[in-house]
């Protein structure tokens, strides 16, 4: 899935008058003016909390993720080259961030079904303070080749199950099996530590 091509009739369009009214606030932030960043919000924050709804259709991030795109604008403003419009810019922005938040709930995905009512999982040595993601991300590498690269195609960066199957000449069914071997292979690596996925 191409978040850029899928959501690049999104209307983030300004007038020229508007650009470089733009412009003229980012330079007085860049000059230390700090209050016309708070103008640059209120100016585009609909926008950006419009992209991130319908790109992800999910209304319960909106608000955290628009913050986590004004944040990223804020510690990158003083980079910003003037080539292009600032919403061009901001646009780029909110779909990286819109991908990264996909990207951490389909890892999120893969363990879904680890269910099990023995509560006596996490309470080892092992449930304090574990990197999550350096965990997952031991875990796939653990996996055989022909396992590991199309769970992450698929789980990770979003292809359809013919997409990976075209790109690795291999059937539909090939690729559905060797998924579903790859995320039972994790289930069991990972099932020590079901306590602790489940607060990811």
């Amino acid at each position: 899935m191409d978040l850029l091509k899928d959501t690049e009739q999104f209307d983030f369009s300004e007038s020229k008058g508007e650009r470089e009214a733009d412009f003229e606030l980012i330079r007085k932030f860049i000059d230390g003016n700090e209050t016309t960043f708070r103008t640059l919000i209120l100016k585009h924050k609909d926008k950006v909390r419009n992209l991130v709804f319908v790109t992800l259709g999910d209304v319960d991030y909106v608000d955290d993720i628009s913050q986590d795109v004004f944040i990223s604008v804020y510690h990158n403003l003083g980079e910003f080259r003037f080539e292009s419009k600032f919403t061009t810019w901001l646009y780029r922005i909110t779909v990286n961030k819109c991908r990264d938040y996909l990207r951490k709930k389909r890892v999120r995905s893969i363990f879904v079904p680890i269910t099990d009512t023995d509560t006596s999982y996490g309470t080892g040595p092992f449930s304090v303070d574990i990197d999550i993601q350096h965990l997952v991300q031991k875990a796939i590498d653990k996996l055989p080749e022909k396992l590991r690269v199309p769970l992450v195609k698929r789980d990770i960066e979003g292809l359809s199950y013919k997409e990976i199957a075209d790109e690795l000449d291999t059937e539909v069914g090939t690729i559905k099996s060797r998924i579903f071997r790859a995320r039972e292979s994790l289930k069991v690596f990972l099932e020590p530590y079901q306590k602790e996925m489940s607060a990811i």
